[in-house]
């Protein structure tokens, strides 16, 4: 399987600044300054999704590119990355933040869409279950 256009979504992020957004944004979180930032271990997870990957196991695929990706957290230290952002809204607020200031930046750059779509369809699906 190639992973040819990996390194690519990694330098995007790097590029329009949202791997810095997201490492000022969840810097509380980090405990130790020898250890992972956070914001570096939430785009290498980001390009392992994007990647095909679906789940942390999956970052693997990241972890054994070192030459483009550079050190890639472990499998559990990912996994606490995650656990920490979903229990704390003020954290998934700052992932939301990053990601408008990155956003508005490739815009600037000139990498915004030329026309945006937004599509308001929805399907009601009502289920109905009769266990216990």
């Amino acid at each position: 399987m190639s992973h040819a256009g990996s390194a690519l979504l990694a330098q995007v992020a790097d590029k329009t600044g949202l791997t810095r957004a997201l490492s000022s944004e969840l810097g509380g979180m980090r405990e130790r300054r020898a250890g992972h930032d956070p914001g570096r271990v939430v785009r290498d997870l980001a390009v392992m999704l994007a990647d095909g990957g679906d789940c942390l196991a999956d970052l693997r695929a990241v972890r054994d590119q070192r030459p483009l990706f550079g050190e890639v957290a472990s499998d559990s230290t990912a996994f606490r990355v995650i656990e920490r952002i979903a229990r704390d809204p003020a954290l998934l607020a700052g992932l939301r933040a990053a990601r408008t200031k990155a956003r508005g930046r490739a815009w600037e750059l000139g990498l915004g869409p030329e026309r945006v779509t937004v599509d308001l369809d929805a399907t009601l699906v009502s289920a109905h279950s009769d266990k216990d």
